[in-house]
């Protein structure tokens, strides 16, 4: 193992229910990473032999960082692009694929937030091979070229205001063809909007108010770029409604509400939605406190289909902060406290369950399943891996990274990446 130590760098992933996919190739083949979750924005990747016995001393490479960050790495040509504090201000830093820093830009003062997990580099960055896009709490939404040199940059915060959400944020940027999408969720004027990647110009922005709940309008979810009836369409969920915007004007399409229908209070949308063939999995509720929902929500036709495409519901199984995966037709679950399950999306019905060892500490990272193997990282640090191959949960191995993990796991090719709140760590399969 070699332990590195540049001066500033990091990564991480988002507190809110975030994880990331992968891909079947090597790094210096990968093109772009348009969304938090990678290439697939599914938190699966099938191919690949991947490592399940490795800790913080028995790995790869390991890089310190410079400040604590809960955003994803992206990779792109055999380099890695992180979001994280440098000296109290916000950075984005690029590394080598062995861990060794190739160059920093650091912009304004970063907004540190206040959950003990949380940071102001919770926002993911997003490339689409030209540039890479990134957002920090403290309002600072900028383009960097692929040397480090800033394309554009400008503030969210002095544009619109404050966000107003209890903790942090978590909703990082996403990529169409043409635009850089940004989406608002908090008490107050929430909002849909696209910018020029070229100029960072708003190209069109639209209102996305609805009357909930006290802090059923927080979203700290991400977008999701989809095709819907033919076209390149964006889906946001938050503020108890599901909708479908036009990625050319930012119009409503499609939209779909009656989630919370007793009007429980403080349930902030954390969790990202995940989509297998026509249907979305809404994981919403507080697991956390006991009072999981879990939905099945068909994506078919237009206008207001409230009433028509809830397919099923649960109420006895969810999760509050990790995003599911899609895998093999699958959506597993890791839930809050470490209870694990596969859910069949078209009739939301159990496949399998099972669990990790009982413990007091939370899992806030998305978890991820690359070559058949689990990888759900606790934020005490432990990441266990687990067999899911033959339809069971089946415990490989519990490895101690000696640090808090909040980030999501990051695969691509047979390795790994860990964002501890010390180091960014990469593991690899022998």
């Amino acid at each position: 193992m070699s332990s590195r130590k540049p001066t500033a760098v990091a990564f991480a992933v988002l507190v809110a229910g975030f994880v990331l996919a992968g891909t079947s190739g090597q790094a210096a083949e990968i093109q772009d990473w348009r969304a938090w979750r990678g290439p697939h924005s599914n938190g699966s990747i099938e191919q690949g032999h991947f490592p399940h016995k490795f800790d913080a001393e028995h790995c790869l490479w390991r890089t310190e960082l410079p400040g604590k960050g809960c955003s994803t790495p992206i990779v792109l040509d055999g380099r890695l692009y992180l979001t994280c504090p440098v000296e109290g201000k916000d950075g984005l830093l690029c590394f080598d694929f062995d861990g060794k820093e190739q160059w920093r830009v650091v912009f304004g003062p970063e907004d540190a937030g206040k959950h003990r997990n949380g940071s102001g580099s919770n926002a993911s960055p997003v490339t689409d091979g030209e540039a890479v896009f990134v957002y920090f709490k403290s309002g600072t939404f900028a383009a960097v070229e692929l040397d480090g040199s800033v394309r554009w940059k400008t503030d969210l915060v002095e544009r619109f205001g404050k966000e107003t959400l209890f903790w942090d944020h978590g909703t990082s940027p996403v990529l169409t063809a043409k635009h850089v999408i940004m989406a608002r969720m908090h008490n107050g004027e929430s909002w849909l909007a696209a910018f020029d990647k070229a100029s960072g110009d708003i190209v069109w922005k639209v209102d996305r108010n609805y009357e909930t709940p006290v802090e059923c309008d927080h979203g700290y979810t991400t977008p999701l770029v989809i095709e819907h009836a033919g076209w390149e369409s964006i889906l946001v969920w938050g503020a108890q409604h599901l909708t479908i915007h036009n990625a050319s004007d930012g119009l409503v399409s499609w939209s779909c509400g009656n989630f919370n229908p007793d009007g429980n209070k403080l349930w902030p949308a954390i969790a990202t939605p995940v989509i297998v063939g026509e249907t979305a999995v809404i994981a919403y509720g507080r697991n956390d406190r006991g009072i999981p929902r879990l939905y099945g929500v068909r994506l078919a036709g237009s206008g207001d289909v409230t009433a028509t495409n809830h397919v099923w519901q649960r109420d006895d199984v969810g999760t509050f902060v990790p995003t599911p995966i899609a895998y093999k037709g699958q959506v597993i679950l890791v839930r809050d406290r470490g209870e694990v399950a596969a859910i069949d999306p078209a009739t939301g019905q159990t496949i399998w369950e099972g669990a990790f060892p009982k413990h007091r500490s939370n899992y806030y990272a998305s978890p991820l399943v690359a070559g058949g193997k689990l990888f759900a990282p606790r934020e005490d640090g432990t990441v266990f891996v687990a067999s899911i191959a033959n339809g069971k949960l089946e415990l490989l191995a519990e490895n101690d990274m000696a640090e808090s993990v909040i980030a999501s796991p990051v695969p691509v090719g047979n390795r790994i990446l860990f964002r501890g709140e010390k180091h960014l760590f990469c593991v690899a399969a022998e």
